[in-house]
């Protein structure tokens, strides 16, 4: 099976998101795009960095990755992309809630899974065969995968502004060594890419078990 791997933007101090996310406020209030500008105001310069983003067989996220709602869904959200999501594959949207899965237009197709992040791996992991397998977020998604040892390679690219306030990566995650593997910078974005080695399969396994029993089914909505 391929390996998994992370791409998270993220403010200097650790931010991935603003306080109060909502509809009007994706990535939180007086956020915009400030964590983003690198995609918009420099699509060449950051060419390959954009083409891995999407570059997986399967997709895993938070269910507020997916949406704002909390609660009951509202099945009339599908998502904040419009009818042709970017990721062309197959998603696995981490909830306390059931639904049915949802089929877009462009080939993406989202599943709702309630059993908690082992599941959603196992299920993504069948899904893209030999290929990659991404965590796309929020900042409580991949932490739980952090902290479970189940992230291959984490590659964060980092915007040039202190947001203060927010949704923080690495909470709650326990020491991990990192092997530095790539750096790279333009006038708006930091590309570090990393690897992440685990004291072998047992140690990398003891840690899953404990995140897969240690939380209630779909405790990762972010």
């Amino acid at each position: 099976m391929g390996k998994v791997t992370c791409d998270m933007a993220i403010s200097v101090d650790g931010f991935v998101a603003g306080p109060n996310q909502g509809p009007d406020a994706p990535f939180g209030e007086g956020v915009g795009e400030s964590l983003h500008r690198w995609m918009f105001e420099e699509p060449e310069a950051n060419a390959a960095e954009l083409k891995q983003l999407n570059d997986a067989g399967a997709f895993i996220m938070g269910r507020n990755m997916f949406g704002p709602g909390r609660g009951e869904w509202d099945l009339d959200w599908t998502g904040w992309w419009g009818p042709e999501p970017p990721y062309h594959r197959a998603v696995f949207v981490l909830t306390h809630h059931e639904r049915a899965t949802l089929e877009m237009a462009g080939g993406t197709t989202f599943h709702f899974v309630t059993g908690g992040i082992i599941e959603a791996l196992e299920r993504a992991q069948a899904a893209a065969g030999d290929q990659t397998v991404a965590i796309a977020g929020g900042a409580a998604t991949v932490n739980q995968f952090l902290t479970a040892g189940l992230v291959d390679e984490l590659r964060l690219h980092i915007a040039p502004v202190l947001l203060g306030r927010g949704e923080r990566l690495f909470e709650g995650v326990d020491r991990t060594d990192l092997t530095q593997v790539g750096v790279r910078y333009t006038g708006l974005v930091t590309h570090l890419r990393y690897v992440i080695t685990y004291d072998g399969d047992t140690e990398r396994r003891r840690k899953a078990d404990q995140a897969d029993t240690s939380r209630p089914p779909g405790s990762t909505p972010g």
